[in-house]
């Protein structure tokens, strides 16, 4: 899938509606907002058409509504922010950073096994 665009703090708060409710009009977006972050309809019609240039959703005509639909899933986009990050912040090279965040992070038995699993698979790939 191709890279899109970087999504901000307020995006991912539209994106979220869009992924849950899609086919989705504007009017629902801002409902789905309304207590957490009372932002206009024009606010949320702005932010819907900053997210469609970015191609991470596209709309069409519903009537004289437009729909909003995801173009890129969740997942997708959680993987790009994630390489994003770790190019912007960590400069990818981050094995002392990777160290001190598992140190400092609070983690499931669960977590520890996915770990374990990863760092096996990076140990053959090597």
């Amino acid at each position: 899938m191709k890279s899109i665009s970087h999504i901000s703090d307020a995006e991912w708060e539209i994106m979220t509606v869009v992924w849950e409710q899609a086919p989705v009009p504007a009017a629902a977006v801002a409902d789905a907002l309304q207590t957490k972050r009372r932002w206009s309809l024009a606010t949320v019609r702005t932010l819907l058409r900053r997210l469609v240039k970015k191609r991470a959703i596209d709309q069409r005509q519903d009537g004289k509504r437009l729909l909003y639909v995801p173009r890129v899933s969740m997942a997708e986009c959680v993987r790009q922010e994630s390489e994003s990050f770790l190019d912007r912040v960590l400069g990818r090279t981050p094995p002392a950073t990777v160290l001190r965040l598992v140190d400092k992070a609070q983690l499931s038995k669960e977590d520890i096994e996915e770990l374990r699993r990863v760092l096996r698979q990076k140990e053959r790939e090597s």
